[in-house]
């Protein structure tokens, strides 16, 4: 009989710890890691039509990192291993977003970062390429909100409202910011499409209603300088201007399942190098992170740690990182025997390091017109 006890304590004993595992790992929390992803190299991925191009690709990678939504088991175990970066959801998005639009907002910071990067590329080797205001693109949309409702979608274009076309998002937010709660707006949004690559397309305008609630203090007011008291209306929407450029030629980089802005340097010096002639890097294999800007600023970003593993596995001899807020010290702080770094807070800076390193200063292979 003792035997029979002790086995059935045994047995009690395993249900038991089964089931905390089972729970444990059905049970999601609001942590999520980043670990090293892929590097990638550019050209390969880049098609241009309208202007000469390079046949002779420099090595210039881009790289992500793996974001991952963790369960507790899995927050568990992440705990041994190396160059894990642990972020709060909380972190990830803006105050009342629901962590459900990451996806959606990573895929339209990279078509940002596409364009951007085109832009930056093409001005560095003497083009114009102007711009022209298109209307304000949703960045995000909080959760219970009039704009969640309507419903509106992170990347769709609000092109007017009541009959009034919308250049910009300040116009849209000062627009409703006098307005009483409870307004109805009629707004013009051309809808946008996402594949589930990540592909950015969108449909003709249509016309979405939406009613506006008691907005609290400095609601959607951003950088707009309204200065005529608190906002009487709320809609619910982060937005972004939405700008179109005259480009000389035609480009697209196929970045399928990639989301976030951080290749926007990779992306801008692998245009270079195929829009001119000789060796940008000086025949190193190069590989750089950090948004861009169509002025060529560069910013900072994160995993950079992570980062640098993946692209000193990748094979890469010299990695270009942001200068500001503690880029340079994260892609130290991996320690990958082999691997440079350089850090730079433009793409000017970043074409100077490449020429110390014995690359060519970039000549347009076609004449800016």
């Amino acid at each position: 009989m003792g035997r029979r006890r002790g086995l059935g304590r045994f047995v009690v004993a395993l249900v038991v710890v089964f089931g905390a595992v089972f729970v444990l790992q059905h049970w999601n929390t609001d942590e999520y890691s980043i670990t090293p992803g892929d590097a990638t190299l550019v050209a390969p991925l880049v098609k241009i039509k309208g202007v000469s191009t390079n046949s002779h690709h420099d090595k210039i990678m881009l790289t992500d990192v793996y974001l991952t939504s963790l369960t507790a088991w899995q927050w568990i175990g992440a705990q041994f291993e190396s160059h894990v970066q642990f972020v709060n959801a909380d972190e990830l998005v803006e105050p009342g977003v629901p962590a459900n639009e990451l996806g959606a907002q990573g895929f339209l910071q990279m078509s940002d970062a596409k364009q951007a990067a085109e832009v930056a590329a093409f001005r560095a080797l003497g083009w114009r390429a102007p711009s022209t205001s298109d209307g304000t693109v949703v960045t995000a949309v909080v959760a219970s909100s009039p704009a969640s409702r309507a419903p509106l979608h992170v990347g769709d274009l609000i092109v007017g409202v009541d009959g009034t076309a919308i250049r910009s998002s300040c116009q849209l937010i000062t627009y409703v910011h006098n307005l009483a709660p409870k307004t109805v707006l009629d707004l013009r949004v051309d809808r946008v499409k996402i594949s589930s690559t990540g592909v950015l397309s969108y449909r003709r305008a249509s016309t979405v209603h939406l009613v506006t609630a008691t907005a609290s203090s400095g609601a959607e007011l951003g950088n707009c300088g309204v200065e005529t008291g608190e906002p009487r209306s709320f809609v619910g929407v982060g937005l972004e201007n939405g700008l179109s450029y005259e480009l000389p030629a035609k480009v697209s980089i196929d970045t399928a399942d990639i989301g976030g802005p951080s290749a926007g340097l990779a992306m801008t010096l692998s245009l270079i190098n195929e829009l001119s002639s000789g060796s940008l890097t000086g025949h190193h294999v190069i590989a750089a992170t950090g948004t861009v800007a169509p002025n060529g600023e560069v910013g900072p970003v994160g995993g950079v740690e992570e980062k640098a593993v993946a692209v000193r596995d990748a094979g890469a001899s010299y990695f270009i990182v942001p200068l500001g807020d503690g880029n340079l010290a994260a892609a130290r702080a991996a320690d990958q025997p082999g691997l440079k770094i350089l850090a730079v807070t433009s793409l000017k800076e970043a074409l100077r390091d490449l020429r110390a390193l014995g690359g060519v200063r970039p000549v347009a292979l076609t004449r800016p017109s």
